[in-house]
């Protein structure tokens, strides 16, 4: 088979990626903070179609450079690795989409593809630490941190959908029990009916004239931790954003040019 420098446009699905993923999870927190389920699971369903649609694009082409090692284009040279080293993670990149993006569309368990994405991050992570050490890139630092920061990505998305799986489990507003005040249900006799006489109490009865207490509930607040990770998750969504970004603006002129 023939080989087809589309490296530039992995690098594009990359970044593509992390913008959708970023943009559902904000559009997820925000919905959690005002206690709407209802608008977690339309930002879920609503960002299935475009994180599916990278996913089997990205999952198709990694398939493809496996199938085509040694890439013919590098023959004797310590680059013909380069489907190993950038195929091999990129293939769980685009399977990691894929399973959120069905998860997402069903609503399943989140967690489960979380799960899959913290296995997928810690062998990417794993790939760009032997990459960095053994120097299979022009830029190995650069390579490593990217890497790094989409290999984190994974990992720190698991705990992120179990919370979000948590908050779908309570719609109620209870899935954070320290959020919700628990209604009072007594009743208090009124001012009226302690001015006269005293009245024979029947056992399971109220008295006269009582008034029943009135229930009172607090606004709902998401945990300050909860909030907290959210954003720290997106932080790291944003690094790894940004490291494909400018691993494209250092790699595009020549891949332009001529195949590496």
């Amino acid at each position: 088979m023939a080989f087809i420098d589309f490296l530039a446009f992995q690098e594009c699905l990359l970044l593509i990626a992390t913008v959708l993923v970023g943009y559902v999870g904000f559009s997820v927190w925000f919905a959690m903070r005002r206690n709407d389920a209802a608008g977690v699971t339309s930002a879920l369903k609503s960002g299935a179609v475009p994180i599916g649609a990278v996913g089997i694009i990205a999952t198709t082409l990694a398939v493809w450079a496996e199938i085509t090692w040694p890439f013919p284009n590098f023959p004797g040279t310590r680059m013909t690795s380069y489907n190993i080293f950038f195929s091999d993670v990129y293939l769980l990149f685009g399977m990691t989409l894929v399973v959120l993006a069905v998860t997402m569309a069903f609503r399943l368990k989140l967690a489960y593809a979380g799960l899959f994405a913290f296995v997928a991050g810690a062998i990417a992570m794993s790939y760009g630490w032997n990459g960095y050490i053994l120097g299979l890139t022009k830029e190995p630092l650069e390579t490593f941190l990217m890497y790094l920061a989409f290999g984190g990505t994974g990992v720190f998305a698991f705990p992120a959908t179990v919370m979000t799986d948590h908050f779908l489990a309570h719609p109620d507003g209870t899935a954070f029990a320290f959020s919700v005040s628990t209604p009072s249900t007594h009743s208090r006799p009124s001012i009226q009916g302690a001015s006269r006489a005293v009245q024979p109490v029947v056992p399971g009865i109220a008295p006269e004239n009582a008034e029943p207490t009135p229930t009172y509930t607090a606004k709902f607040h998401l945990p300050k931790y909860v909030t907290g990770y959210v954003w720290f998750f997106l932080g790291v969504v944003a690094l790894a954003g940004y490291a494909a970004y400018a691993y494209i603006l250092a790699t595009l002129p020549g891949h332009l040019i001529s195949a590496p």
